[in-house]
């Protein structure tokens, strides 16, 4: 867990120098200046807060589940998923209205979709657009490999990268595989992984070589338990 906070630490620090790098880049457009040093600052702000988080996890202390909503996090971290996508690559959210509480930790949530919003732009070099969608989704039989029956809310991000094979998909939850040779830790996935599991989630991925990848996050509605009775998130 330490190993995937500094994985994603890496991934504020690299927007950041971004945000920096562009506003040097527009110093005669002083409105362009104040949004990129904007995305800057937001990006210490996380930066920060993963540094408390780490810090829990050096004292073993416990991290409490929450009642979030995902349509308001996708809005509140947009700007910051285009620092993170880069020039030539597009983030369109497409969510759905009505969405139930689920249950989440909110920085565990912002560094997961993070990280996959990285993936999809190393998975698409010469550009393109990444969605990310929300649903409520519905589990109704338990079938191998599939998520626990219930009720689930859903995000889905897709992009038309390079895609991968199927054996590639079965280990990119495996610690320190990675197919970025000395640009990748192994380390991304694997947090996400790691993440939905503690939650009591599903993580799924569907992706053809050419076409591109789809990786679904199943996080566990809160609707019918409301907030009492929420497990405690252990690092």
């Amino acid at each position: 867990m330490t190993g995937g906070i500094a994985h994603d630490f890496r991934n504020i620090l690299a927007i950041i120098e971004s945000g920096l790098r562009l506003a040097e880049s527009s110093s005669e457009q002083p409105e362009k200046v104040r949004v990129f040093i904007a995305g800057a600052r937001e990006g210490i702000d996380r930066g920060l807060k993963l540094t408390s988080q780490l810090l829990m996890f050096a004292r073993q202390q416990e991290l409490e589940a929450c009642a979030g909503d995902v349509n308001e996090l996708l809005r509140t971290l947009e700007m910051f998923l285009n620092y993170g996508a880069g020039p030539g690559i597009r983030i369109v959210l497409d969510l759905a209205p009505d969405m139930p509480k689920c249950l989440l930790d909110p920085s565990q949530f912002n560094a997961a979709v993070l990280n996959l919003v990285v993936n999809a732009r190393d998975a698409m070099p010469n550009g393109g657009e990444i969605q990310i969608s929300t649903a409520r989704r519905v589990v109704k039989a338990a079938t191998a490999g599939a998520p626990a029956p219930g009720t689930y809310v859903q995000v889905r991000v897709t992009d038309s990268g390079h895609g991968m094979s199927a054996e590639v998909v079965r280990n990119i939850f495996d610690p320190l595989f990675t197919t970025k040779g000395e640009r990748g830790t192994g380390l991304g996935l694997p947090q996400v992984g790691a993440f939905m599991r503690l939650i009591g989630g599903y993580v799924g991925v569907a992706s053809e070589p050419g076409i591109g990848t789809t990786v679904d996050l199943l996080f566990p509605s809160a609707e019918a338990d409301g907030i009492a009775g929420l497990p405690t998130l252990r690092g």
